[in-house]
């Protein structure tokens, strides 16, 4: 058998590198279901940490990999970028708590919304970092519009804030339960049910607030993938870098999700520092230029980086430490059991 299409250079890298990758994230997507969560059951948070743990450990590994193939360069870029996602990531948790508690899912089916929603932000943001990969490549001065737009970003998200979702008034919400058949009741795991029609009484088929949920999780990796990939772009335009520190990060995200959504009001300064640093990740591609460099160090880089999100991480947990200010806040979004 013929192996030769394996050193073809596919976006900048040897086919056999991104098989290899595919490789990895499949095998851990089947152990995950397969072996570790073969049926439906809640996730403790002492499991929940031990398996982000492990998750970020062979997310680390794999850039050892990426700093021994490609070297230190981009082995860093990848770590920056690791970091930047798994962080932005503290935001979206905050969200599927809403989510998870305005459709009332169960948490012994949580694992299976996530589960599913990771395959779909697999493909989700190969699309759009293959979109943003074209467009960088064909037109440079696209790498500026991302950069601007991060810092416009982080400007809003430090001085404006944000409010929390209204997930009862989203629109795609409210578009689902008028062109859909949609049951109130959950359905065990099950994402589609047939039922009589209560109209005509017929035997039709209702999605159930479980699928709902999973288009919500779905629709809210898409926007945060809109702060997130630019993000990243403005790291590298490596497009084996910018996809695989994406998914490395959000792969552990599911993991991490049941740890976090009980403690997620101790990182209530995080969101300052995560708005720093999209301004500093913008404002890098600009400050590059005017000091006439061809790329900003991507030691220095990661370093600052690592500076912000640590002390935002720090300053948090001592501020919260003696009272929880936002435990109130938290019980309305308290994921509810069967």
């Amino acid at each position: 058998m013929d192996f030769a299409f394996l050193v073809i250079d596919w976006l900048g890298k040897p086919v056999w590198m991104w098989l290899g990758f595919l490789t990895v994230v499949v095998a851990l997507l089947v152990f995950d279901l397969g072996v570790l969560h073969r049926e439906n059951r809640e996730i403790e948070v002492r499991e929940s940490l031990v398996l982000s743990s492990m998750y970020i450990a062979l997310g680390l590994a794999f850039g050892g990999f990426v700093w021994w193939q490609l070297g230190s360069e981009s082995g860093l870029n990848y770590l920056t970028g690791f970091v930047v996602e798994k962080t932005l990531a503290l935001d979206n948790v905050f969200v599927i708590a809403l989510i998870f508690s305005f459709f009332a899912v169960p948490r012994k089916y949580q694992h299976r919304v996530l589960f599913w929603g990771i395959l779909g932000v697999i493909v989700l943001r190969a699309i759009m970092i293959g979109l943003g990969a074209t467009l960088v490549s064909q037109f440079s001065w696209v790498l500026y519009v991302f950069a601007a737009f991060l810092i416009i970003t982080g400007i809003k998200m430090l001085w404006i804030g944000e409010k929390e979702p209204d997930i009862g008034n989203n629109p795609i919400v409210g578009f689902l339960r008028r062109r859909f058949n949609v049951t109130d009741q959950h359905h065990g795991e099950a994402f589609f049910v047939r039922k009589a029609n209560p109209v005509t009484g017929q035997l039709t088929w209702f999605m159930t607030p479980l699928f709902m949920a999973l288009v919500m999780v779905e629709i809210a990796d898409v926007i945060f993938a809109v702060d997130s990939v630019p993000a990243i772009f403005a790291i590298t335009t490596d497009p084996f870098i910018v996809y695989t520190s994406n998914i490395f990060a959000i792969l552990g995200l599911r993991a991490l999700y049941f740890a976090l959504a009980a403690m997620i009001h101790r990182f209530r300064y995080l969101k300052p520092a995560l708005a720093i640093v999209l301004i500093f990740i913008g404002s890098k591609i600009f400050v590059a230029d005017l000091l006439g460099l061809e790329k900003f160090p991507a030691t220095l880089s990661l370093s600052i980086t690592f500076a912000i999100i640590g002390s935002g991480v720090v300053w948090s947990l001592i501020k919260t430490r003696p009272t929880a200010p936002f435990a109130g806040k938290m019980k309305n979004v308290q994921i509810d059991g069967e």
